[in-house]
């Protein structure tokens, strides 16, 4: 495979800051964020595999999270250490295996609901708290294989935002959603069969933000039960009102919170 190189916004200058977006979505729902962080820190926001302005995942097999660890490798290598990761739903995946693999460079972390299903699994096989999202990923994957793609992205982002949703997205906005959406098999394969245990990230000795929201789905909400249980130096925050697209839909106090914990740490 031709090595990709990742389509990266960043800002500022200092310690680094690396920031992992959802699924359906891209570099973009971290500029607020950036523009607050750039005063202290150089902050690095990549586009993940088939988002934003990186190419579609091209391997011949489908994508896992190490692959997407490997594609932000050079972000992570490039960053001033030590670094702090910000990630939200997928990204919070990302940033925690990237954070396994580089933990000697990784200070603290910031998640808001990481999707880490394949751990929902071995703790349980199905039935279990991951049905909702593997129903909607099966509906959906019939709707691309039916050349629907409208009708997989809005049974996507309905699940993770509330019935409707879609059908109040500006039709401007629509399509960088139908172009990433065509990843939803990928994205299932790298969330459902990661092989990370969770004893794993009880290694993750160090500071770590785990945010929630009050309305998001069972899902993430029982991958939050076993991280939060497991990591050991965890300080969990759930936002009242919000789901689990809370960093895209009320950027606000995400990020407020966000700035008050990387202002809490010692200083570098």
């Amino acid at each position: 495979m031709t090595p990709v190189e990742p389509f990266f916004r960043t800002a500022g200058d200092g310690c680094g800051v690396l920031c992992f977006h959802a699924n359906a979505s891209s570099s973009n729902q971290w500029r607020g964020l950036m523009e607050r962080l750039s005063g202290d820190y150089r902050v690095f926001a990549p586009d993940s595999y088939g988002a934003g302005k990186t190419p579609h995942w091209g391997g011949g097999r489908l994508l896992t999270l190490a692959d997407e660890v490997d594609l932000i490798e050079p972000l992570l290598l490039r960053a001033r250490p030590p670094l702090v990761l910000v990630g939200h739903s997928y990204g919070g995946a990302i940033a925690l295996l990237a954070a396994l693999r580089h933990s000697q460079k990784v200070r603290a972390l910031a998640l808001y609901e990481p999707t880490l299903f394949s751990l929902l699994d071995a703790e349980s096989p199905p039935p279990n708290a991951a049905d909702g999202i593997r129903n909607t990923v099966t509906t959906a994957i019939r709707a691309l294989e039916a050349n629907d793609p409208s009708a997989a992205a809005e049974c996507f982002i309905d699940y993770w935002m509330e019935p409707g949703t879609w059908q109040q997205i500006p039709k401007e906005r629509r399509p960088a959603i139908l172009a990433s959406i065509v990843n939803i098999p990928h994205w299932a394969h790298a969330l459902t069969r990661d092989p990370t245990p969770l004893d794993a990230f009880r290694r993750l000795d160090m500071p770590v933000l785990y945010m929630t929201g009050e309305r998001s789905p069972a899902s993430s909400l029982a991958v939050a039960r076993l991280l939060a249980g497991a990591l050991p130096d965890v300080r969990r925050v759930d936002f009242a009102g919000l789901g689990h697209m809370g960093p895209v839909t009320d950027p606000e106090p995400v990020s407020d919170e966000i700035e008050r914990f990387l202002a809490s740490l010692p200083r570098h």
